[in-house]
């Protein structure tokens, strides 16, 4: 039998992780960007390796992983601006301390999907197009595209639309929210 726990971050708590990402961007700006993902496959790899990690956190480990491959998939060729915001949002887990150490059996990770959450939130759109190229390449080919396109051309359009999609929701979703209870982590 399960058990089930839930608890809710407020405005302070939530200043607090802004604070701790800030410091870790701060920090992160001197670390080169393959050494800011290879912090964060490091992390997949210890989550991996240790026996019984939950359920909620593999879970977010899993959309950690979204993330770097979002990062380094040629075909998606994600801009410079978003690129930016997603190393932003993976700078803190190349910080080798973080605020619960790894090694404590079932909640080691805790900090870090707490994290991996606010990051899904704010990088919500970035990874929706993500998601919606990647099931597009998957299911079409260039073949199903009018007339006679390489798949170069084909990949382009669809990923011209999709990126221009996801500036458009995400400068809707920042003049509706405003900036919510200060939760622009990673901009």
């Amino acid at each position: 039998m399960g058990l089930r726990i839930s608890f809710e971050l407020d405005d302070d708590d939530l200043k607090h992780f802004r604070l701790i990402m800030r410091e870790a961007r701060n920090a992160a700006a001197r670390v080169a960007p393959e050494d800011i993902v290879a912090a964060c496959e490091d992390l997949l790899r210890s989550a991996n390796v240790r026996e019984r990690t939950p359920a909620f956190i593999v879970q977010r480990l899993d959309k950690l992983r979204l993330m770097i491959e979002m990062l380094s998939d040629i075909e998606w060729r994600l801009p410079e601006e978003e690129a930016t915001r997603v190393l932003n949002a993976l700078a803190y887990f190349a910080e080798p301390e973080d605020l619960i150490p790894d090694d404590i059996p079932g909640l080691g990770f805790l900090d870090d999907a707490i994290m991996i959450e606010l990051m899904l939130r704010e990088l919500s759109h970035e990874i929706e197009a993500y998601q919606d190229f990647c099931a597009y390449r998957k299911r079409t080919s260039p073949a199903d595209a009018a007339g006679t396109v390489s798949r170069e051309q084909w990949l382009d359009d669809r990923r011209g639309k999709l990126q221009s999609r996801m500036r458009r929701r995400r400068r809707r979703s920042e003049q509706s929210d405003g900036d919510r209870c200060g939760l622009r982590l990673f901009s």
